[in-house]
């Protein structure tokens, strides 16, 4: 493996765990917070982790493809966990987005609820890797 190859995916797993700890950590943190603000910042924060894990998992695939002509060989449980992680960042997105488009006309227990979701999505997005 050349030392591209290595610092590539080196690079692209600081995203991937970045992505990962604002995903995690913003959604837990906003449990607990109460002002719409910061977790309207907070959900930004988290929007952003989720469509990190999204880009940053894709490269993953596309910098074996590159330099192995094929996608990296993964079969059994580990197709199941990447379809996991998968449903988890796309119902996270979609979760996120309709937050910050809607939650100003939703009451507190409703974007409370919101967090718990993402809180619980993300958690099981990390516990599938």
């Amino acid at each position: 493996m050349s030392a591209v190859q290595n610092l590539s995916y080196s690079a692209i797993q600081v995203v991937h765990n970045f992505g990962a700890v604002a995903t995690v950590g913003g959604s837990i943190i906003a449990t607990q917070m109460r002002d719409k603000v910061v977790q309207r910042r907070l959900a930004h924060l988290v929007l952003f982790g989720w469509v990190a894990q999204v880009a940053s998992g894709a490269s993953f695939g596309m910098v074996t493809y590159y330099y192995y002509l094929h996608l990296p060989d993964i079969s059994g449980i580990a197709i199941d966990a990447l379809g996991v992680k998968m449903i988890c960042a796309s119902l996270g997105i979609l979760l996120l987005m309709t937050y910050l488009w809607q939650s100003e006309h939703w009451t507190a227990l409703t974007r409370s609820k919101v967090w718990i979701s993402s809180s619980v999505l993300a958690i099981t997005a990390i516990s599938a890797a």
